[in-house]
């Protein structure tokens, strides 16, 4: 198409603020779309893990939303992260590649990004969440929490993993998502071991404590703690049991434990979660769809930031080229997303068993393998097999 479709005539209710929100934001506003956002934080969440994009599709498509040089002018520049023995004796090294793809970047640097280049264009509303959805012919009527009702031509779930919009629209939780039998979590400690931009990984069977430090300060380090379990039912909200959760599965571990044990203690930014995927038959009802984690995401190792920023771009094309007809677009997203979206998830599957491998046997055989892999020779093939994934999707020209 010669012209840019002018979308300014559709209205759009996005559910979430973490990235697949301000991303599907941000496509949008490019074609004219009144968007709002929807966020149950009272701001915009800071920090988060680190995440990733590789290969050329993921290129393509930040290119296209102008923030490629503003990812690399904020990217961790992380290096290697080795692999140790109990008493810190290096096993394996990891090249920079190999963990962090082509760029890296911490979450909440990248909400920011986006934020900052949508702001104006869009409007935030932080504090609120949808309370109750109806879905009819001239659009969805929206309930929330603390706003007045408000009619939209669309909405969008971006509201991650545990999604409440996908829960009001599509069933229960239970339903879709798939436990992968570990557990992850993620704090702040102190920089004991004065790593800079590098990162250690120590295993256990069943359990392992990766500490790493991105640079930024130096002070400053983050600790990952990952243990194989059967599946726990504890409230998300009581952070003190969760601290105790893992006070106990990782009592007992060597290396550095006690010392990640210790600042766990005191520390007030603990992320816990479930290693878990969403699979779902349709990301689409009506006018509501899924993108990102609430559709089609996987806790950890499943390039789901790169999945969900893919999904933006596409939905917002798929848009466009309909004029704005949800019925076309919604099942031109759902067909072109898919496939790759299953893709990108087959590989987190390994995530669980990559840290903590269930015994001593399997820590040497992950070993063995990765120092392989790392070595010169299957380098370039080891960057291709990651790559995979990342670049099986066929995307059209859409409207510039």
């Amino acid at each position: 198409m010669t012209n840019t479709p002018d979308l300014g005539h559709l209205t759009v209710l996005v559910s979430g603020a973490s990235v697949a929100g301000p991303a599907v934001a941000l496509n949008l506003a490019r074609y004219g779309a009144r968007v709002t956002v929807v966020e149950k934080a009272p701001a915009l969440r800071e920090g988060g893990f680190a995440v990733d994009f590789r290969g050329h599709v993921h290129r393509r498509v930040l290119t296209a939303m102008g923030i490629w040089d503003d990812i690399h002018a904020h990217q961790t520049h992380m290096g290697r992260q080795t692999v140790v023995g109990a008493d810190g004796t290096p096993r394996v090294d990891l090249p920079a590649e190999m963990i962090s793809g082509d760029v890296e970047i911490f979450r909440g640097d990248l909400a920011r990004i986006m934020y900052e280049r949508t702001k104006d264009r869009v409007e935030y509303v932080f504090g609120d969440s949808i309370a109750t959805l109806s879905d009819t012919p001239e659009g969805v009527d929206v309930t929330f929490e603390r706003g007045a009702p408000r009619r939209f031509d669309l909405v969008v779930a971006a509201d991650g993993l545990h999604s409440r919009t996908r829960r009001l629209v599509f069933g229960e939780e239970s339903r879709h998502l798939r436990f992968l039998d570990h557990y992850v979590a993620g704090f702040g400690i102190p920089n004991h071991l004065g790593l800079d931009r590098t990162g250690r990984l120590y295993s256990e069977p069943g359990r392992a404590v990766v500490i790493a430090n991105y640079g930024g300060d130096p002070d400053r380090a983050g600790a990952l703690l990952v243990f194989r379990s059967e599946q726990l039912a504890y409230d998300r909200r009581d952070i003190a049991a969760q601290k105790g959760i893992l006070a106990e599965r990782f009592a007992g571990m060597g290396w550095e434990t006690p010392a990640v044990l210790k600042a766990l203690e005191t520390a007030d930014d603990l992320y816990f979660d479930e290693i878990a995927q969403i699979h779902i038959d349709r990301l689409t009802k009506g006018r509501v769809v899924l993108l990102g984690d609430a559709g089609y995401g996987a806790t950890m190792g499943g390039m789901g930031t790169g999945v969900a920023v893919v999904g933006a771009y596409v939905l917002a094309g798929e848009l466009a080229l309909a004029r704005g007809d949800h019925r076309t677009a919604l099942a031109a997203y759902e067909a072109r997303i898919r496939d790759f979206a299953k893709g990108c998830q087959k590989i987190s599957g390994n995530a669980g068993p990559f840290f903590a491998p269930a015994t001593e046997r399997r820590i040497r055989s992950r070993d063995r393998m990765y120092r392989l892999l790392a070595s010169r020779l299957l380098a370039g093939f080891f960057k291709r097999l990651t790559e995979k994934a990342a670049t099986d999707i066929e995307l059209p020209a859409y409207p510039a």
